[in-house]
């Protein structure tokens, strides 16, 4: 499975604190193993989102990301419930 990182990902990647860095990275590992692992909470969104899913980093932060092939995936964006917006 190929990730691509679209550059506002690496962006906001940047901004996060290390520790939130350290986890995503973890958890990028578990995603690349199994996309939907019970402990990324990997789900579909809806609306305005609805061509993307997401997963989860922690409580506060997500991924937001699109499957853009059988074997590759993008990741958009990362960080706080503020990146739905």
């Amino acid at each position: 499975m190929e990730i691509r990182y679209r550059r506002r990902f690496e962006r906001e990647y940047r901004k996060l604190p290390t520790s939130i860095q350290l986890l995503a990275e973890k958890r990028i590992i578990i995603f690349q193993k199994n996309p939907y692992d019970s402990r990324l909470r990997t789900h579909k969104l809806h609306g305005e989102l609805d061509d993307f899913h997401a997963f989860w980093i922690d409580y506060n932060y997500r991924v937001i990301l699109a499957f853009a092939g059988e074997k590759v995936i993008e990741f958009y964006s990362i960080g706080n419930h503020d990146i739905y917006e």
